[in-house]
């Protein structure tokens, strides 16, 4: 188990780490179809936070794995995420232009080389669980398992779907986190789970990672909600002010609310982590600076907006 030591620096060698790693794992931007592999690596190596693959690979260093055991499977759900971000940011989804920074996949790459870059994306990461052979096979089978259930129709895919259909007027506080614990939570959960399988942990342990990532995921999301009413676009890096008609727990119970509710969010995940291994680590550390960054960047736009 981790003695919960560590830094700033320490967080972007990992983030460094994850980079390279994804690069090597899908094509090169030259092998053919061109178009399809650069479209592949526009998303996939975009500048990111990497935090699921960050909380995957913290996660099993909580429980006394290598950071090199979880680094295949932690791209594994980068890739997802990636081909997520495609998907939702597409005319007939959430119709996007920006996305970290950069130009939305289908606008540079045109729908169609867009949906065939995230299938693509999402097939790799499967295959890329499959090829860890430095895990065993019970892991990998677990391992896969998870990640689909994240995925699909229970998940990802059924968060995307609810979100489209969204009907606001009757909408109320636990509707709107159904959904985010489908779009958002769900892969947070996945991460943080599947960090714990490549550490050899199951039962109880298991499943509180499992609800430390979906805890996590929610709060992550309100406060994205949050940014999305304050911030500007050029500081979300995307499109902002989107979210009028979906899904939001910002616009149902209001900003005061929301904040609350994120805040309990965060408490439960430092509960949780806390009482897997009888120490927060460096896992519940980042978690924390990461919800930190966030929720003071909440406040100072929420600030801003209330002297204005």
């Amino acid at each position: 188990m981790d003695n919960g030591e560590h830094s700033p620096e320490d967080i972007r060698r990992l983030q460094l780490l994850v980079n390279g790693r994804l690069a090597t794992l899908i094509p090169p931007p030259e092998q053919a179809p061109p178009a399809l592999h650069q479209s592949m690596r526009h998303s996939l190596l975009a500048p990111g936070k990497r935090v699921r693959a960050l909380l995957l690979i913290l996660a099993g260093k909580h429980f006394g794995a290598g950071e090199e055991a979880a680094l295949d499977a932690a791209c594994a759900v980068e890739m997802v995420h990636a081909a997520s971000l495609i998907l939702d940011d597409l005319p007939a989804m959430d119709d996007a232009t920006l996305r970290r920074g950069l130009p939305a996949n289908h606008r540079v790459y045109g729908e169609a080389t867009a949906i065939l870059a995230a299938i693509a994306l999402m097939n790799r990461a499967f295959g890329v669980i499959a090829e860890d052979r430095a895990l065993p096979d019970a892991a990998r089978i677990r391992l896969t398992e998870i990640l689909s259930l994240a995925i699909g129709s229970e998940g990802l895919v059924a968060g995307q779907e609810a979100d489209l259909k969204w009907q606001p007027v009757a909408a109320t506080r636990k509707d709107v986190e159904l959904v985010h614990a489908r779009k958002t939570a769900a892969l947070f959960s996945a991460a943080t789970e599947m960090g714990a399988v490549v550490a050899g942990i199951n039962g109880a342990d298991a499943q509180r990672m499992r609800d430390f990532g979906k805890r996590l995921g929610l709060a992550f999301q309100v406060l994205d909600d949050l940014l999305d009413v304050l911030a500007a676009r050029e500081e979300a890096g995307k499109d902002v002010g989107r979210d009028d008609g979906k899904p939001s727990m910002v616009r149902t119970v209001g900003l005061e609310e929301a904040q609350r509710e994120a805040r309990q969010h965060i408490d439960g995940a430092a509960l949780l982590v806390a009482q897997a291994n009888g120490a927060r680590g460096i896992l519940g550390d980042f978690a924390l600076s990461l919800m930190t960054s966030l929720q003071n960047s909440v406040k100072f736009h929420y600030a801003e907006t209330s002297a204005n």
